[in-house]
């Protein structure tokens, strides 16, 4: 073979591994010694290093000591920091040492969204957490949560989901009485994918009352983003005040603002104040159900309905708490109102008989007045309520029930100004026509300072007693003007010490021959009218004016005139001692035989009235009659005789209206 035939060399590949010259060598050393030392690092790391740093920025950044049991850290892009057994100092102020403590707590951060500043925790997991809430020993210092101060800077962490494990929350206010334990725990999510509901149990003593609570709420999604509501359900028992909330909190961290379906129900609407501090007065059994919302220092109870008593109520309630005292403003409709279940007003119960509703207390009152031999409520009024908070309320009652009073309506405008209470006005619908009345009770002073002033207009004698026979067929407008000052503590108190002015009249009308005939005891007539049926007899006029003086009410001038005869009245009325004592006087316009006419003694007590004639001037009329018939029978006929001497008293042109 020759050269020309030779085959040629192999020329060089373009891809030929060169192998590294000494430089190159030098950079995979340092490169391998990295990647084993972050190996080595992350097998023999230890995040307790970060304890001391974490720790002492907390007690920097709040004034508390933080401590940590342990440190670990899984990172990832969504890292879990996971802390074991930690503790939080408590205020400076407080009697126990720390605030919060938990077995563990492990938090996912999302890093990405964490290096452009957005905290985002997808979740937080708590394990046998203990946190104590307790307010400052001195009224307005803040309580022991206040330990970020007023610092509005920062981006509010977004918490997805909450897992909380046999924790534990407690709620202390020594000023307000109350001390709150509630156990909290995760309940299981109604979906795989769905964050875990809170379930809520506890108990304690809310303003010195005892009270349970239970109930829940749903996921805490967005849990401190006030754009991403917060839902509830409570059940809450204090005594026999029984409420359920549902619906939703805006940032529950401060409770500012919520919006709830609110259910309230008791024995007795006066049990809120020890509760809540709304002074209301005593009232029957209650269920109410409405909207409670609070737009931070304004609380609203709107579009509620329900029943107080045998009442329906509805309307809206607004308390503002931001003021000295808080100042309750509010709006009320009744379309049936039950008469008997404003007796808590007066300081009086309600009735108790067959159909009414009243709680055991009530009853147990009611038995006791009614075996006293008082009418008027002598059940003192509550200073401390009447100096506890404003009110701007208004009631109107468009139908009430009262089966012995013919009362029609109500509307009534309550206003009370630091302890001042007025009612302005105070009307009411009765009998056809209606009583106007403005009350002021000044309860600034040991002693209440009251005064009544009330007109009476176009009463409707007729209607006044629909089921009393003597009074079907009786017409006439009653009118009159009643002017009382007093002091005192309760009703009869404020009466038995009142002086003043009533004075009632009555203009042209007519009433039952029968009811003046037995009211003078016209034997005659009154048997006639008996058997053959009554007729009526023209009204001119009838008026009772009273001089009141220190619970005593003596009359100025009293009668009623009619066409056949008048009847003069003459005596007192005791609100002190609730007596009566009134001689009725009649003097008969017409001449009639077997007439033994009498003056008419009213007597007894409020309670017990009683009507008797004055026999003693029946028993000269007798003995005159006896010694005439001794004589000549006919004779006896003389002493029975009246030659009607009354006159027609000039009263017809005042109350003639």
């Amino acid at each position: 073979m020759n050269a020309a035939s030779a085959p040629a060399a192999p020329k060089a590949s373009r891809w030929r591994l060169r192998r590294p010259g000494p430089r190159g060598q030098r950079w995979l050393a340092v490169l391998v010694f990295l990647f084993a030392a972050i190996l080595i690092l992350i097998a023999l790391w230890d995040w307790n290093w970060f304890k001391g740093p974490v720790e002492r920025a907390v007690q920097a950044r709040t004034g508390r000591a933080l401590h940590i049991g342990n440190l670990d850290v899984d990172l990832g892009r969504t890292t879990t920091v996971r802390a074991d057994t930690l503790t939080f100092a408590n205020a400076t102020w407080a009697k126990q040492p720390n605030m919060a403590s938990a077995d563990r707590v492990e938090i996912d951060v999302r890093v990405w969204p964490l290096l452009r500043g957005n905290v985002q925790l997808p979740e937080v997991r708590l394990t046998r957490p203990d946190v104590l809430l307790e307010t400052a020993p001195r009224k307005g210092d803040p309580g022991n949560w206040n330990f970020l101060g007023d610092s509005k800077g920062g981006t509010t962490p977004q918490l997805k989901r909450l897992h909380i494990d046999d924790g534990r929350l407690q709620f202390l206010d020594a000023l307000g009485r109350t001390d709150i334990l509630v156990n909290v725990r995760s309940g299981e999510p109604k979906r795989a994918d769905a964050a875990p509901p809170l379930l809520v149990a506890g108990k304690g003593r809310w303003r010195g009352n005892p009270f349970i609570l239970s109930g829940g709420t749903e996921s805490p999604l967005e849990l401190t983003d006030s754009a991403h509501p917060f839902r509830i359900h409570l059940d809450g028992r204090a005594g026999a005040t029984h409420a359920v909330a549902s619906g939703t909190l805006t940032n529950p961290f401060q409770l500012q603002v919520f919006d709830l379906q609110f259910a309230l129900s008791g024995n007795d609407l006066a049990d809120l104040y020890p509760l809540l501090g709304i002074a209301i007065p005593p009232s029957p059994p209650y269920a109410l159900d409405g909207r409670l919302k609070r737009d931070h220092q304004v609380w609203r109870y709107e579009r509620f309905t329900g029943k107080v008593g045998d009442s329906d109520l509805g309307g809206d309630v607004q308390f503002d708490v931001s003021r000295e005292r808080p100042r309750m403003t509010a709006n009320l409709v009744s379309r049936r109102l039950d008469f008997d279940d404003l007796a808590g007003f007066v300081g009086a119960p309600p009735k108790t008989g067959g159909g009414e509703t009243a709680n055991a207390e009530q009853r147990a009152e009611a038995a006791r007045v009614a075996a006293s031999a008082k009418v008027l409520p002598a059940t003192p009024y509550n200073l401390g309520k009447l100096r506890a908070m404003d009110a701007d309320v208004r009631w109107k009652a468009q139908r009430i029930n009262a089966p012995k009073l013919p009362l029609d309506d109500m509307d009534a405008h309550l206003l009370l100004d630091d302890g001042v209470l007025r009612l302005d006005p105070l009307n009411f619908g009765v009998a056809g026509g209606d009583i106007r009345s403005t009350i002021r009770m000044d309860a600034r002073r040991p002693q209440i300072a009251t005064s009544l002033k009330a007109s009476v207009r176009g009463v409707q004698l007729g209607q006044l007693f629909p089921d009393a026979k003597l009074a079907e067929q009786a017409k006439g407008g009653i009118s009159g003007d009643i002017d009382l000052t007093g002091n005192g503590n309760s009703i009869a108190a404020m009466l038995g010490s009142s002086s003043g002015n009533v004075a009632l009249g009555m203009g042209r009308g007519h009433v039952g021959n029968l009811l003046m005939e037995v009211a003078g005891l016209d034997i005659t007539e009154s048997l006639k009218f008996l058997f053959t049926g009554d007729k009526q007899i023209p009204l001119r006029c009838a008026f009772a004016d009273f001089g009141v003086r220190e619970g005593l009410m003596h009359t100025r001038s009293m009668a009623v005139d009619t066409t056949d005869t008048i009847i003069l009245g003459e005596g007192d009325v005791s609100l002190r001692d609730e007596t009566l004592d009134l001689l009725l006087k009649p003097r008969p316009k017409d001449r009639s035989i077997l007439v033994l006419r009498s003056p008419l003694r009213i007597g007894g007590t409020f309670k017990d009235p009683s009507f008797r004639p004055d026999f003693k001037a029946l028993g000269i009329r007798g003995a005159v009659a006896l010694t005439l018939g001794s004589i000549a029978p006919p004779a006896a006929l003389l002493a029975t005789i009246e030659l009607g001497p009354g006159k027609d008293a000039d009263c017809g042109g005042r109350y003639a209206k």
